[in-house]
């Protein structure tokens, strides 16, 4: 089989890096070519550095429009500046892993129409899809909470939700809250009940659950550690733990990466994964789900590719059997 030819633009950040940490080893992807204005010229191990001994490519400043898939991995509201300025063959596909065509109202570009992205939720239309928006981080972890309650028409209350990111998910740019001698030691919350990701988790809850009318209250909050979302979820629901754990097994039976677990949830449990693992408790008539995911990986690249494999035919697991960190 011919290997697919792919194209990463914006190559210095994060979820580039792990990208093309996944790509190198895909046995059916190549990577093409990794674009950065900033870093043109300059080997990639060199901002990349743990692939020294890796990879011997540089990045340009030049694309190739001709690839087979393209990964835009741009600030917010870029993708949109990218794409406009830059034409690809109509048999390019893209996935975005930005904000600009999450929501509905933003799907058609360029008579080009995005598709969200969560395999969870959408998996037999990602297979037919040409463009994607790759779901957010704190969007991804929170969804696969709530999607199989939404399933059974079972969100009628208020939905309440802490989630704690690490420091990866501010990206590389720095900012007051990104240096190591504020967070470190530290804890903080940001934008109280008005995170940009909770477009895209109504939506798809409403997907789902279409008489949806209560408020999904979310908290987000800053954590002193490196990489990993730990959200806490809770709400009302009268039948017994035993149901809920049958509901979301049911659920969740062919996902190729999300799990239900036994046993109460630790962040070391998917950090280096593609994993997501929820956690269900009942107390009185609220029933708690832990859902816990790696940000740059299930939150954003390792997604990014398990979407790529969809749209080629391929396994959904295909070049992603990542091993944890436990300790």
């Amino acid at each position: 089989m011919k290997k697919i030819q792919v194209g990463i633009i914006g190559g210095a950040g994060y979820t580039a890096g792990e990208l093309i940490r996944l790509l190198i080893t895909h046995p059916n992807a190549e990577i093409n070519f990794v674009f950065s204005t900033s870093n043109a010229g300059n080997q990639i191990s060199n901002i990349h550095q743990d692939l020294v001994g890796s990879l011997n490519l540089k990045f340009t400043d030049t694309i190739n429009p001709n690839v087979d898939v393209l990964f835009l991995c741009l600030g917010h509201g870029n993708s949109i500046k990218f794409l406009e300025a830059n034409a690809f063959s109509e048999n390019t596909k893209i996935i975005d892993l930005g904000n600009d065509f999450r929501l509905e109202k933003d799907k058609v570009f360029k008579g080009k129409t995005f598709v969200y992205g969560l395999p969870e939720l959408q998996k037999v239309v990602i297979e037919k899809a040409n463009y994607i928006a790759n779901p957010g981080c704190f969007a991804t972890a929170i969804q696969l909470a709530l999607l199989p309650l939404a399933g059974k028409g079972l969100l009628n209350t208020d939905v309440h939700i802490n989630a704690v990111t690490g420091a990866t998910g501010a990206g590389t740019s720095l900012s007051e809250t990104t240096h190591f001698t504020w967070r470190d030691n530290n804890f903080s919350y940001y934008k109280p009940f008005t995170h940009q990701h909770l477009g895209e988790i109504n939506q798809s809850v409403k997907q789902l659950q279409s008489s949806f009318s209560s408020e999904i209250l979310f908290m987000p909050n800053r954590g002193n550690f490196s990489r990993g979302i730990f959200a806490t979820v809770y709400t009302n629901f009268e039948g017994t733990i035993e149901e809920a754990k049958d509901m979301y097994k049911s659920f969740y039976k062919d996902a190729a990466f999300t799990f239900i677990s036994e046993k109460e949830l630790h962040l070391k449990q998917v950090v280096n994964t593609n994993k997501c693992l929820i956690h269900l408790h009942k107390h009185n008539n609220k029933l708690l789900i832990t859902s816990i995911i790696d940000n740059l990986l299930k939150g954003a690249s390792g997604q990014a590719v398990q979407n790529m494999n969809l749209m080629f035919g391929l396994p959904e697991n295909e070049g992603i059997q990542l091993k944890g960190t436990y300790f």
